[in-house]
């Protein structure tokens, strides 16, 4: 079969939906194999389906942006950047804002349109959908030669490059170019089950381990059961780690967004501390919540008189109404180790000063991070190494591409990794 021009896209998440609207757009004959019936089903979900698609900041501040080798990025980023990003949504009629932090999201606050507009792209190029599953890439030698006598000859084509792929159900795909986009392992349900690790393995690549990457984690204390919904907006978290001769080491310390589940943290903050958490069951580990991080220890400790004041007649387990949530107050109490039924009037100074304390250094024990099923992003994946970064072609097999969480790149929250997907997809696109 004629296979000239003829690109297989693996994956139909915002990367595979990338590189496969990209390449079409360039007069390429593009299929793109998803398992769902209706590619971007992963991205219906991501920033509570509010879609937060980058983050409107510059080169620097992307690559900045990214944990785990983002020097890797430069190229795609300056190829495609969020500017770039944003514009192109906007020729394919979605019209973005951009929220604290630089976050931006569609303007009608709808993942499913960001959907719409990316199939919209893909059929305004031709693009054919095949739902299915990709089992394996069919790797091809020199033309002439059968696998054994090229292995056994020293050609300047000793590198395999790609014939097509085969389905599961046996169906064979012929492309002289694939781009492999098949995302993580996180969230399997919406099909990222971590099928194009083992592909690519096939093919040669080196994978680095998987780590669940921004994801909730579990702590000691079994208080936190009772504040369980709770969220907590401009507070202050820091993360300690423990080391030898109770020495701690802050390695992360940021102001932001923190909700409280049944088996510890999640929320923005919580998800981007998590990073730093690596090995969590195996290191010691304490977070330090700030509840009130605009006062210092003196101004905190005036409000907190100026509260008792207020309410000297009453009981301190009734005093806090003013300056917590109401579902805080309990557990505040109880670790304050100031009776509840106190009256306010009878508290001594060390007593409110050890409750400043405690308000400004709110502490527990990390026990472990949730597992990757839970997570928003996978860490680990194809080796950079292996993969040319301006190009996103394999350096191990020719014509072989590959794009987004399959690679082993993830950022912070904030839009990062979705403009991952999407530069690294447009890179893959432009180029094979």
């Amino acid at each position: 079969m004629d296979t000239e021009n003829k690109v297989l896209v693996i994956g139909g998440g915002p990367a595979g939906m990338m590189a496969a609207g990209t390449a079409a757009a360039r007069g390429l004959s593009v299929t793109l194999v998803e398992k769902n019936k209706r590619p971007g089903r992963k991205l219906m979900i991501t920033g509570k389906g509010r879609c937060n698609l980058t983050n409107y900041t510059d080169i620097e501040g992307l690559v900045n942006g990214v944990i785990v080798n983002g020097q890797f990025l430069y190229s795609a980023f300056h190829q495609f950047s969020s500017e770039d990003l944003i514009s192109f949504l906007r020729e394919h009629g979605l019209e973005t804002k951009v929220e604290r932090g630089g976050r931006v999201f569609p303007t009608s606050d709808k993942a499913v349109d960001v959907v719409d507009t990316m199939q919209k792209f893909l059929r305004l190029n031709g693009v054919k959908i095949v739902q299915g599953e990709v089992r394996s890439i069919i790797l091809e030698y020199s033309p002439n030669n059968s696998r054994k006598e090229h292995e056994q000859s020293n050609s300047e084509h000793s590198t395999p490059y790609v014939g097509g792929a085969t389905l599961q159900d046996g169906t064979k795909i012929a492309a002289d170019k694939i781009i492999l986009a098949t995302g993580g392992a996180s969230y399997p349900l919406t099909g990222s089950t971590g099928d194009g690790y083992r592909i690519a393995r096939e093919c040669g690549h080196t994978i680095i381990p998987l780590q669940p990457s921004l994801v909730p984690v579990e702590v000691h204390e079994n208080w936190v059961e009772e504040l369980e919904g709770l969220s907590l907006r401009n507070i202050s978290l820091i993360v300690i780690k423990h080391i030898k001769n109770n020495t701690g080491e802050v390695v992360f310390n940021e102001l932001g967004e923190l909700v409280f589940t049944e088996f510890g943290i999640s929320g923005p903050l919580a998800l981007s501390a998590s990073v730093f958490m690596k090995d969590a069951e195996n290191n010691s580990y304490s977070v330090s919540i700030d509840l009130k991080p605009g006062l210092s220890f003196e101004k905190l400790d005036h409000r907190v008189q100026r509260d008792f004041e207020k309410y000297s007649r009453k009981i301190f387990a009734n005093s806090l109404g003013d300056m917590l949530p109401k579902k805080l107050i309990p557990v505040i109490v109880k670790l304050s180790e100031i009776p509840r039924d106190k009256p306010v009037n009878q508290i001594s100074k060390q007593e409110r000063e050890n409750l400043v304390s405690l308000l400004k250094d709110f502490r527990f024990k990390i026990k472990k991070l949730r597992t990757l099923e839970e997570a928003i992003v996978t860490s680990g994946g194809v080796s950079t190494k292996e993969i040319t970064p301006s190009t996103m072609e394999s350096r191990l097999v020719n014509d072989l591409f590959f794009a987004g969480e399959t690679i082993d790149v993830d950022g912070y929250t904030g839009g990062f990794n979705l403009q991952i997907a999407f530069s690294t997809g447009y890179v893959a696109g432009m180029h094979c």
